[in-house]
């Protein structure tokens, strides 16, 4: 099997742009952009669109195309990539042929990173994605900025890292796209720094932005009111953040496995819930595991809102968020929809590839 090509002659006469991708992490995020780029070909066409993958790494090595000047992977690899990781516990040296390109391991991959960053950086340019699901990326991601590559991130802990290493971040904000990182495809960032971008002060924000069934510390609720928190220019870090857990810590991951929490911890939080569901519905409220930014205070966990909110109207799964600003004062920007989940998080990250396609030649 081929897996890479140069970029075909009809490519160059029907595509006046190409992006050169380098997508970090290949887990249920990071498989299904691939699956994405290759089933978008034709709709990016017309676009006059090209997205060329030039690397993926998984949390233990790098696949690199031979030439990453020129060259991409093969749909069918991507595709052969895709099923792989699809399965637990496979292992890019489980390719059953590599062809032209390499397989890095080890200390090597950063290096081999961040050497592709400085070669196409400076000429094609580079989008660097991190759909990985950890801290330890903000250093690569800070030095590939300097190599004046753009880079999308699912990831949400480069956001929420130290403030000097946010700054660093955030240094060109032309050249990072992180709507993925809150409410996965939802268009939340987006709509915020178009309301600031138009000289309309935002003063509060409150929003449902997890499931608690799947977050009950309430840390990844956190984590995203802290990235809206800093785009709205605050200069907090997590410690700032007031977080209510759904849970004691004698009920916690350190103090009981999973089965005996699911078998036993669940039922003896039901008490104290249901008695503040029936407190909140005698004042004609509903509770609601919330993020609220306003007045220099931000803080996560039950809220008693009211029951004809947009907030209180929630049904299922997803994320709504209200937006309230001079513009928006007694009538919210209210956004709803699927909040979560590989396949629609990976849609996010593409789009803000896409959305970065003026910055490439």
């Amino acid at each position: 099997m081929a897996t890479v090509s140069r970029r075909s002659e009809m490519a160059e006469a029907t595509s006046s742009i190409t992006i050169p991708v380098l997508l970090l992490g290949c887990g249920g995020v990071g498989r299904h952009l691939l699956h994405h780029i290759v089933a978008c070909r034709d709709l990016h066409s017309k676009m006059g669109l090209v997205l060329r993958v030039v690397g993926v790494s998984d949390s233990r090595s790098l696949l690199l195309v031979d030439d990453v000047a020129t060259t991409g992977f093969e749909d069918e690899f991507l595709t052969e990539i895709f099923r792989l990781k699809s399965s637990s516990g496979s292992s890019f040296s489980d390719l059953h042929d590599l062809g032209r390109c390499q397989l890095v391991k080890g200390a090597e991959v950063t290096t081999n990173i961040i050497n592709v960053a400085g070669q196409l950086g400076k000429s094609t340019g580079l989008s660097v994605v991190d759909c990985t699901a950890s801290p330890e990326t903000v250093h690569i991601l800070n030095k590939v900025i300097d190599f004046g590559c753009c880079i999308i991130l699912a990831n949400k802990k480069p956001l929420t890292c130290r403030i000097e290493d946010y700054d660093k971040l955030i240094s060109n904000i032309r050249r990072i796209r992180f709507e993925a990182t809150v409410g996965a495809g939802l268009p939340i960032i987006a709509s915020i720094t178009r309301v600031l971008g138009s000289g309309d002060p935002i003063y509060r924000i409150i929003g449902s932005l997890s499931d608690p069934r799947d977050d009950l510390s309430g840390m990844d609720v956190a984590r995203k009111a802290l990235i809206l928190a800093r785009l709205l220019g605050w200069r907090i870090d997590m410690d700032d953040i007031q977080v209510e857990s759904l849970y004691p810590k004698e009920l916690g991951p350190n103090s009981m496995s999973t089965e005996d929490f699911l078998r036993i911890g669940m039922l003896s939080l039901d008490r104290g819930i249901q008695e503040r569901a029936n407190a909140a519905s005698s004042r004609n409220k509903v509770l609601r595991y919330v993020c609220v930014i306003k007045e220099s205070r931000c803080q996560v966990g039950l809220q008693e809102l009211p029951k004809d909110s947009p907030l209180g109207r929630l049904r299922g799964s997803d994320n709504v968020v209200e937006i309230y600003s001079r513009c928006y004062n007694k009538s919210p920007m209210v956004i709803q929809g699927a909040g979560a989940g590989n396949d629609t998080t990976a849609a996010g990250v593409l789009a803000d590839i896409v959305d970065l396609q003026d910055l490439f030649h």
